[in-house]
Order: C-alpha cells, then sequence, then structure tokens
C-alpha cells in the first residue's frame, strides 16, 4: 500500500506541468550516451511517447556524430574537425545523409512506434523544411547554416497527431546540390524558434553546466551564462549547447534545458517533476 501512495504522490507532482504544457511544442536534441545505448534509447523513446499522450507535443532533432565518424573509418574516408565542427567534403556528406537519414532517423521512428505512438521522420530536405547557406566553404564544405525554415511541413505533422523526428539535413536552392550538414545543436534552436516551441532541451553526456567544482548549476540566466563563457567555467562542447541555449531564447523560446541523457528518464524527471535533473536557462 506504501508503495502505491508513492505512486500516486508521483503521478499528483507531475500534474501541474502536464497541465501547464499541454498543447505546448517541446524541442529535444536527441544525441549522445542516450543514442548509444540500448536501454536508454527505449527509455528515451517510453518518455517522448508518454509525453506525446499526455497532451504536449514534442519534437525530436537528432544527432549522429559518433556513428559517422565510424562508418568513414570502416569506408577507409578521412574526416577532419575544425574548430569542432567537421569539414564536410561530397564523399563525406553522402556518409553523413546514409547515417542521419537511412539510419539513425528511422531507428528513431521505429522506436516510438513501437512504444504505441506514430512517428514520422523527416530530413531538411523535405518540403524545404531547412535551407542553408555554406558555413564557410573553403574551410567546412558542406557543412551549412540554416538560412530559411519552413514551419508549416512540421506544424502539419503535429496537427495530424504524429511525433516528428528530424535529420540535420538541409537542401539548398541549386539544382543537384548534394544538400548541407547542420550543427544538430544550432538546428534545434532555430527549429524550436521557427516553430514558436515553448521549450528547448540538450540531451547531453554530463549533468549539465557545471561550476569550476565541479557543481550543477540548475538554474543560470543568459547574463550569468555569457559571465561564466568569459571566465572559463563554461568551455569546449559545452560552448555550443549554451549558445543554442541562449540563441533560442533571444528568439522566443522561454525556457532552454541542458540535461544528462545518461539518467534514466531524464526527460520526464526535467520537464514533470519539481526536482529536475539538470540545467535551465532563461533570459
Amino acid at each position: 500500500m506504501k508503495n502505491n501512495i508513492e505512486v500516486v504522490k508521483t503521478l499528483l507532482d507531475a500534474l501541474p506541468y502536464i497541465k501547464k504544457f499541454k498543447d505546448q511544442k517541446i524541442v529535444i536534441k536527441y544525441g549522445g550516451a542516450a543514442q548509444t545505448s540500448d536501454e536508454l534509447k527505449m527509455q528515451f523513446a517510453q518518455d517522448i511517447v508518454l509525453l506525446h499522450f499526455v497532451g504536449l507535443k514534442p519534437i525530436i532533432v537528432h544527432g549522429g556524430g559518433k556513428t559517422i565518424t565510424d562508418l568513414l573509418s570502416r569506408l577507409g574516408i578521412g574526416t577532419e574537425f575544425v574548430d569542432g565542427q567537421r569539414v564536410t567534403t561530397k564523399e563525406v556528406m553522402r556518409v553523413v545523409e546514409m547515417v542521419l537519414s537511412g539510419e539513425i532517423n528511422k531507428e528513431i521512428v521505429a522506436l516510438l512506434n513501437t512504444q504505441g505512438a506514430k512517428a514520422v521522420g523527416i530530413s531538411g530536405k523535405d518540403g524545404h523544411f531547412l535551407e542553408a547557406v555554406p558555413k564557410d566553404f573553403e574551410r567546412f564544405g558542406y557543412t551549412g547554416v540554416i538560412e530559411h525554415i519552413n514551419p508549416s511541413l512540421v506544424d502539419d505533422i503535429i496537427d495530424d497527431g504524429l511525433i516528428p523526428v528530424i535529420a540535420p539535413i538541409a537542401g539548398s536552392n541549386t539544382v543537384g546540390h548534394p544538400g548541407f550538414n547542420i550543427n544538430a545543436d544550432l538546428a534545434a534552436s532555430k527549429i524550436a524558434v521557427a516553430l514558436k516551441a515553448n521549450k528547448v532541451l540538450f540531451l547531453t553526456d554530463t549533468a549539465g553546466v557545471l561550476d569550476k567544482e565541479g557543481n550543477l548549476l540548475t538554474h543560470l540566466s543568459v547574463e550569468k551564462t555569457n559571465h561564466l563563457k568569459a571566465d572559463g567555467t563554461i568551455y569546449g562542447g559545452m560552448v555550443p549547447k549554451v549558445d543554442a541555449c541562449i540563441e533560442a531564447l533571444r528568439g522566443g523560446v522561454s525556457r532552454a534545458h541542458i540535461i544528462d541523457g545518461r539518467v534514466e528518464h531524464s526527460l520526464l524527471l526535467e520537464i514533470l517533476t519539481s526536482s529536475g535533473v539538470g540545467t535551465f536557462i532563461e533570459l
């Protein structure tokens, strides 16, 4: 009986958040360890389906850098990074699209469908959803920067009761162009703004934003975040994530979250409980 009461208390704790976020769009950037562990994959799918069934509107943007690198290595194709971003040659672009659109995207869709949802996978090439220009073609090749987003495509998917799963590949206006490889964090941020999402969440392989002693910072303002970047507290791979958060917030998204994708059911803990499990940033 005591265990049953604890279950009820947990449900009651979630109720205010379900009411608050019902019918709200939430963009989730899915990557890191949560994307490579079979157990965490299944738990992620369960979280997304539960959020969907209680009335939220999850939108998934996924990465796949490790899988891309592994396949390039097996194919004997060299890959290079400049300032933390992959240099995307035409040959590399073919593998990027193969992995993101053909493998990872469809795996996520299948996982969601097996949990009872109806999901549909797209890339930015579909319906002119994402159009991009080169970041710096001489240095990065077909690594792009999003120039235009057509939100109606994803809005239509959501209105049909489906969960959109988006591979961060953008199209071009040039006929026969292979497309652009887009940083998934930045894609999630821009998509959240274009779709007028209430929240954007980034799953990472750390607890969130940490101070210099390694303690989790649960709540940050944009001003404080910029200060932590300037003094070197926030560095390395966390910089583009907080930059994506700030871009989303300045574009009208209410809150941005950086959470630990290695924690079981981290999405539910962050969105539907009072304790949370990561860092949330707001203006």
